[in-house]
């Protein structure tokens, strides 16, 4: 069974060092695109929140960080999102290229924007 961390700061730490680095600006990121956003451990992973319900997941991997789910509609962010697709619902980031902080930005703002639709 994988190891379960109670808070996303435990999660992050439990990461090696490079990796941490990485979910720090992805964190940032999240919450700079979601002002108000609160943070939980869901399905053992990073989970941003807005009013208690789940906006976006993200997690680390041997060789990627994964970003959950992916937003619909809007046809020139999937565009831009096709490259790192992998699976219906996963967004992949290779931690052996640069990642692209701007574009997770855009993903959680419109996670949260459907979010806000769906409320």
């Amino acid at each position: 069974m994988p190891e379960t961390h109670p808070t996303v700061d435990a999660y992050i730490s439990a990461q090696p060092e490079a990796t941490q680095r990485v979910l720090h600006e992805i964190r940032r990121t999240i919450h700079a695109a979601v002002p108000g956003a609160g943070e939980m451990i869901s399905y053992g992973i990073p989970t941003i929140t807005m009013g208690g319900h789940y906006v976006v997941y993200f997690a680390a991997w041997v060789h990627h960080i994964s970003v959950y789910p992916v937003p619909r509609g809007d046809e020139g962010l999937a565009t831009e999102l096709a490259p790192y697709l992998s699976g219906k619902g996963t967004l992949k980031f290779p931690l052996a290229k640069p990642i692209p902080y701007s574009l997770i930005a855009k993903v959680a703002a419109q996670l949260a924007a459907e979010k806000k639709m769906e409320n």
